[in-house]
């Protein structure tokens, strides 16, 4: 690949990027959040609950970090922490029913272009977009899709 054509596909991931974050970067800067809240949201939100651990394993962040973004999301009544049954020094995090009315609407925003881009990719555009993005990842970040095609 000749480095005119990594640069024009580097470019639409950025502008792509750019473009399905702002979806949601407009809901969550109207509640004083960002992305990092909506990472958070979103992976608790799909294991239903999940230990700090595997979240901060999960989010590949430093600890601080993830304190300061779950402080913020408890203090807003969006995640709720709560001991885990077999190991009382671990937390288990939970969303809130306001925090799920909130990551799905974050969903719900990104949803439309995600639907338009495989629209416009054709038929056979899914499994490619999987396939490509999937090949960009770190394997050990394989491991952690959780959602089938």
């Amino acid at each position: 690949m000749s480095d005119f054509a990594a640069r024009a596909i580097a470019e639409r991931l950025f502008f792509g990027y750019r473009a399905f974050t702002g979806d949601a970067d407009r809901v969550l800067a109207s509640r004083g959040l960002g992305r990092a809240h909506h990472r958070a949201l979103y992976f608790i939100e799909r294991a239903g609950s999940i230990p700090v651990h595997e979240l901060l394993a999960t989010l590949g962040i430093t600890k601080q970090a993830l304190t300061r973004v779950l402080r913020e999301l408890m203090d807003a009544q969006l995640v709720e922490r709560r001991q885990d049954p077999a190991d009382g020094r671990r937390g288990i995090l939970t969303l809130t029913e306001t925090g799920r009315a909130l990551e799905l609407s974050l969903l719900h925003a990104q949803r439309a272009r995600i639907e338009l881009a495989l629209a416009q990719a054709g038929p056979n555009g899914r499994e490619a977009i999987h396939t490509f993005l999937e090949a960009l990842m770190e394997p050990e970040d394989r491991a952690r899709i959780g959602l089938a095609l």
